[in-house]
């Protein structure tokens, strides 16, 4: 059984609240603990949101629950007048989350039977303490450079091994690959934009989050990567531009990573587009609608070089040769 650092945080937290809370005096020191529990969240962003929202709902509690129990009384008609008044408000506020917090506050002032000044500045220091720590603790959140670029690698091995199954397929139609690795791929990028987006709220104050562009970048590489496939695979008859074209996609499967030299390919992809036009004119519709899917072709993986050439600046001078996508 895995434990998350959430559930650290919360077990941590929670103690430290309570007998914060107890060492002061509150009688209301399980409330402290009870705050902190709601307050862990995932990521600092999402902290001093939270942290925000729970303040702003348990001082607007107090106001109403003052009022309320003071003018109407201490029963049940009480807490559903509160209710009706108090979300709406906290709506107004953009406080929602703060709901279940401020219903501690609410229901502390309710059980005392009758409100004091001493008991409603005991509430402001139990929200205090509950929120105060469950902030402090959020301020530590662990890397996820390690996972991210664990999922960096798996996802350009998958892309390079697409890139290679196009090959092998448009020389001989090889029917055998199931194309797991476009769902694997897809995955991947689907948990990649959670973690990256979690990267992104831990660093606030950062303006060059590298994994969220880059992942960003992979995914708009990924939808023409999908949209080649249909191109491929049905692709009518094979000639002598479609084998160049194979060993293009050949040779850029071997050169996927992180870098940038895209620079190199799309000059190759210029000159295949220039014996492209330097073939004769197709003379039955199959040969035409086979040119029309290797033009078609071509403007796909040029738009995807594009996209990683725009990404990050060159690595490659134009005098060098040297090929990586």
């Amino acid at each position: 059984m895995k434990i998350g650092y959430r559930t650290i945080k919360t077990a941590i937290g929670t103690p430290i609240s309570i007998s914060l809370a107890q060492w002061i005096g509150l009688s209301n020191f399980i409330s402290a603990g009870i705050l902190t529990i709601l307050c862990i969240q995932p990521s600092r962003k999402s902290s001093l949101l939270s942290a925000w929202q729970r303040f702003v709902a348990c001082i607007t509690a107090v106001v109403f629950s003052c009022v309320i129990f003071e003018f109407i009384g201490y029963h049940a008609f009480s807490i559903f007048i509160l209710l009706l008044l108090f979300i709406p408000t906290t709506v107004a506020f953009k406080a929602t989350p703060g709901i279940a917090s401020s219903s501690v506050v609410t229901l502390n002032l309710y059980g005392s039977g009758h409100v004091t000044v001493s008991l409603i500045g005991e509430q402001f220091v139990v929200i205090i303490i509950g929120i105060g720590v469950g902030l402090l603790l959020n301020l530590y959140m662990p890397s996820l450079d390690k996972k991210l670029k664990k999922l960096q690698t798996k996802l350009e091995f998958n892309f390079s091994r697409i890139l290679y199954e196009y090959s092998m397929y448009i020389r001989d139609e090889n029917a055998m690959w199931q194309g797991k690795e476009i769902t694997a791929a897809e995955d991947i990028l689907a948990e990649a934009k959670q973690l990256v987006i979690r990267d992104r709220d831990n660093h606030i104050l950062r303006n060059e989050h590298t994994y969220y562009n880059y992942f960003k970048m992979r995914g708009r590489q990924f939808d023409l990567l999908k949209k080649m496939l249909p191109l491929v695979t049905h692709l009518p008859k094979t000639d002598a531009i479609a084998f160049k074209i194979a060993d293009f996609f050949e040779r850029l499967s071997q050169s996927v990573h992180p870098g940038n030299t895209a620079i190199t390919f799309l000059e190759e992809l210029k000159e295949l587009r220039r014996e492209f036009r330097s073939e004769d004119l197709p003379e039955t519709q199959e040969e035409f609608e086979t040119r029309a899917h290797l033009f078609q072709l071509l403007h796909e993986i040029e738009e995807y070089l594009i996209i990683k050439n725009k990404f990050k600046k060159s690595d490659v001078s134009p005098w060098k040769s040297s090929k990586a996508e």
